[in-house]
């Protein structure tokens, strides 16, 4: 928020589930006042009982990044000018954008990812082998949720996931920018979150979607609502229900750390650091001048 007010900047989500509607508490979406503040988009977008995919999310996202690009090139000369900023942890979301992952266009197949499921996960695999073997060596044999992924888009198209897969990146630079914070004041902030939900109404967020949408509702079965829906239904007790929100969400940081480490274009910056703000904004400064030489 402080580095969109200085820039200025429109900040993007690339949260997978702030796209959902009435997921707001427990995706940690920005208040309102933070959007009547700073322009926020791709946020809301679709109903919890839709699916959205990455190339979905990554057209969406291409369409305002484009939009702005346009915007700011009318108002070269206006101090108003603003800039994209892609703020999120689903990495998958952040790569299909800034590195122009090609995406097969094909939707889920529900019935056809049923049918392969009874078949069980090693048949499966050793299907895969068959008819993707490029697929199979990137995919860990116990990997159903990609396995059958690149089945469903063989038996759809015609064609392996593997031809269609590859990156394009987009013409425009882009800076990459990463908030490192140790593993203790981590799991601290993640504590201090989750009992901030509840004290912000969590649990009748959770409630209000259970009786709209049903309990089966695949939203509800993620990290956060899985764990308040167990509660609700008397299955464990508050207490265990943010002991095991905390573990789990400590443990997907932990996979969030090693995704993005694996990125080496991203510049670290302490988040605790008391001058933060005036380091990220002094880089981003000297990259908008950089900017500003190149065009």
């Amino acid at each position: 928020m402080a580095l969109a007010q200085r820039w200025p900047a429109v900040i993007l989500s690339a949260d997978s589930r702030q796209v959902y509607r009435a997921f707001d508490i427990g995706t940690a979406k920005p208040s309102v006042a933070d959007r009547q503040a700073v322009p926020h988009q791709l946020i809301d977008i679709c109903e919890p009982t839709e699916t959205l995919t990455v190339a979905d999310y990554q057209q969406r996202a291409q369409r305002a990044i484009a939009q702005i690009h346009y915007q700011a090139q009318k108002q070269v000369h206006h101090q108003a000018q603003q800039h994209p900023l892609l703020v999120g942890g689903t990495g998958l979301y952040l790569n299909a954008v800034a590195k122009g992952l090609k995406i097969p266009q094909v939707p889920p197949q529900m019935e056809l990812r049923s049918q392969l499921t009874t078949l069980g996960q090693p048949y499966c695999y050793a299907l895969l082998q068959q008819v993707d073997s490029a697929a199979a060596e990137r995919i860990h044999p116990r990997d159903q949720v990609r396995t059958l992924r690149s089945l469903e888009v063989f038996y759809v198209t015609g064609r392996t996931i593997s031809s269609q897969q590859g990156e394009q990146p987009p013409s425009y630079p882009i800076l990459y920018i990463g908030l490192a914070c140790d593993v203790e004041k981590l799991r601290s902030r993640i504590t201090t979150r989750t009992h901030d939900m509840i004290a912000a109404g969590f649990a009748t967020e959770v409630a209000g979607l259970i009786e709209q949408y049903g309990p089966d509702l695949p939203l509800l079965k993620t990290l956060g609502y899985a764990e308040m829906q167990q509660h609700l239904a008397g299955e464990i007790s508050l207490e265990t229900a943010l002991a095991l929100t905390v573990q789990r969400t400590c443990q997907f940081a932990k996979r969030q750390r090693t995704w993005f480490r694996k990125e080496p274009r991203i510049e670290w910056f302490e988040a605790d650091d008391p001058d933060l703000i005036a380091q990220v904004s002094t880089r981003v400064e000297k990259f908008t001048r950089q900017l500003q030489v190149s065009v």
